[in-house]
């Protein structure tokens, strides 16, 4: 070890580590967040399906309320979302699942699928909602 005593401020010197303020947003990154974020999305969306199948087997006043529910506005809302949240993470999963195999992983092609991503997850979204109603 060194006798000489260490300065108060030579910490100031060494560089910070990056963070989200840094960096500039690049599609990359904003799908690797937004996939993060629609994976929580989901596990509370899960919830909520997990109420509806316990309404419905637990009779028909708890069936009516949950179907009030996501009859409802603010339900179809939510419904609407967990279905944008459920598409955009199976995409993200897919293609985490190709470049796991080494393939894909090319900086022109991973930008162009960033920007791809979202617009795949909104027309299935509303491509669903189309047949769901269709079929209703």
């Amino acid at each position: 070890m060194s006798d000489t005593p260490i300065e108060a401020g030579a910490n100031k010197e060494r560089p910070l580590s990056p963070h989200l303020m840094i960096y500039k947003p690049i599609p990359t990154m904003v799908m690797s967040i937004l996939h993060r974020i629609t994976g929580a999305a989901l596990y509370f969306g899960t919830i909520l399906v997990a109420w509806w199948l316990i309404a419905t087997a637990s009779g028909q006043a708890s069936f009516e309320t949950a179907s009030w529910f996501f009859s409802s506005f603010f339900g179809r809302l939510i419904l609407f979302a967990y279905t944008f949240a459920l598409m955009h993470h199976m995409l993200g999963g897919i293609k985490h699942l190709v470049q796991d195999t080494g393939a894909g992983l090319e900086k022109d092609f991973t930008t162009k699928m960033a920007k791809l991503h979202p617009i795949a997850s909104g027309v299935l979204t509303v491509l669903i909602w189309i047949i769901g109603y269709a079929v209703r």
